[in-house]
């Protein structure tokens, strides 16, 4: 299904900033990032923990997110965006900028 470039327009990307990630406690999938964006901290949740048992591996790195998708709810935490990947067999593969850039940027 195509889209309107002024569909995508709408999608607002941003590069954000992994400072606190987490495992939720009796989920085995579900994991809290918190990201700053720009001068915001957002809470994302995601359902990757089985893909990273060790998830502390992934502070400091920098990954596209949609910004302005409605909150969801999970295990009692609200989701304030979503975190943009590749999938690869099931398997999600973050996305990086090559080179450290700021938080916040705006994604085209």
């Amino acid at each position: 299904m195509a889209i309107t470039h002024d569909d995508f327009q709408r999608l607002e990307l941003r590069i954000g900033k992994v400072t606190t990630v987490e495992k939720v406690a009796g989920s085995d999938k579900l994991l809290r990032f918190v990201f700053q964006v720009g001068s915001e901290e957002r809470q994302i949740m995601a359902g990757m923990a089985q893909f990273f048992p060790d998830p502390s591996v992934l502070v400091g790195k920098e990954m596209p997110l949609l910004m302005n998708i409605e909150p969801k709810s999970f295990w009692g935490y609200s989701s304030h965006g979503m975190i943009v990947a590749a999938d690869v067999d099931g398997h999600p593969v973050l996305l990086h900028p090559e080179r450290e850039i700021p938080s916040g940027s705006v994604v085209k």
